[in-house]
């Protein structure tokens, strides 16, 4: 079976995690020259044939590259349509970028979200088997006014291309419940119709029954990663039959999970009834390290780190794995790539279109 073929629905890819180490080099090329910058080529420091950085010491270093070339207009339609081209080229047909507002030396953070959504209409005039929406993300650690700041910007964009919100961050910050600062955020989001997906149950710490309880109460339409949550929060999940945004190579290879892929809580899923599952390919820069006991020995692997982003393998080698490890045939792979359909928020429209063009055999 020919997985890049396969059309495809990316559900939570982080954009400035899905920024290749060739598209950054570009950037630096231009403000090299320019004198923009006295940063050393990103291919020097971070070398795609290298592969012997740990955790904690790769994510800081393209963190560093990534705000300090990511600052103009330029840089960010550059490495948008780099971005894109990538998921295009890779045959999805429908992906959700995320991103936290930010501003740079130059750009308000509304002047980077309006950059963002031009750059994606532009790509997608040009490109329209590739149709792309935005979420905005929520960072654990922001303040309640910066949440309230970011869901000021979803709604004044709504209507060009943003569709929703995101929680995510270190999974430390905020513990045990304490993200229930933003449940008036949340809720006002749904009041005015954007809808909200959440990391959920990522980690140990940000896994306690209090803090799936709040999550919950926001009623996401959909949940990413969830490895830590208990029983009874399974059984609601189920229940509820949410989209689950799971992500095998990220958290495989960063010791999210146990037993390697075999042992991925995919395989539970995959046979529970009401829950659908969007494979996605995390391309996250997790600077947390998730498991404190792996840093400094956790090494990233080729496959990490290839020229497809950050973190994580395409998502049509995300098919293959699975494949490969659950045992799915063609007829399998075709209904689990169809899942997602009805988990996205981009509208009824849009989940017309990629059902008539999702293959089903």
């Amino acid at each position: 079976m020919d997985y890049v073929d396969l059309p495809k629905i990316e559900l939570h890819a982080h954009f400035t995690g899905s920024i290749s180490r060739r598209a950054l080099h570009e950037i630096w090329l231009r403000k090299k020259a320019t004198g923009e910058t006295d940063l050393e080529d990103p291919l020097v420091v971070m070398p795609e044939g290298k592969h012997d950085y740990n955790l904690e010491t790769f994510f800081p270093l393209f963190t560093s590259y990534i705000y300090n070339l990511l600052t103009d207009e330029e840089s960010i339609r550059h490495t948008t349509k780099s971005v894109l081209a990538d998921f295009l080229n890779d045959g999805v047909c429908y992906v959700e970028l995320r991103t936290t507002p930010r501003a740079t030396p130059v750009l308000s953070a509304e002047q980077y979200i309006a950059i963002l959504l031009s750059a994606i209409s532009s790509f997608e005039a040009q490109h329209p088997q590739l149709h792309t929406r935005l979420i905005l993300s929520i960072d654990r650690r922001h303040t309640p006014e910066q949440a309230s700041s970011t869901l000021a910007l979803a709604l004044k964009h709504h209507n060009e291309g943003v569709v929703g919100l995101d929680l995510c961050g270190d999974p430390t910050a905020r513990p045990d419940g304490d993200i229930g600062v933003f449940t008036p955020v949340f809720e006002e989001a749904r009041k005015q119709g954007l809808a909200a997906t959440v990391h959920f149950a990522e980690a140990e710490a940000s896994g306690s029954k209090k803090e799936l309880e709040t999550l919950l109460s926001w009623e996401p339409g959909r949940l990413g990663h969830v490895i830590w949550e208990d029983e009874a929060t399974k059984e609601e999940i189920e229940r509820r039959g949410l989209c689950l945004e799971l992500c095998l190579s990220c958290n495989v290879k960063a010791g999210m999970v146990s037993g390697g892929f075999e042992g991925h809580h995919f395989g539970h899923w995959k046979d529970v009834k009401g829950p659908k599952i969007a494979l996605s390919v995390s391309r996250y820069p997790l600077i947390h390290v998730h498991n404190a006991s792996m840093a400094g020995q956790k090494m990233l692997t080729k496959d990490q780190t290839d020229d497809v982003g950050v973190f994580g393998s395409p998502l049509s080698n995300e098919y293959r794995l699975v494949a490969e490890h659950f045992h799915l045939d063609r007829k399998a792979i075709c209904e689990l790539a169809r899942q997602p359909i009805d988990g996205i928020f981009g509208g009824q429209e849009e989940k017309e279109r990629l059902r008539r063009i999702m293959w089903t055999s």
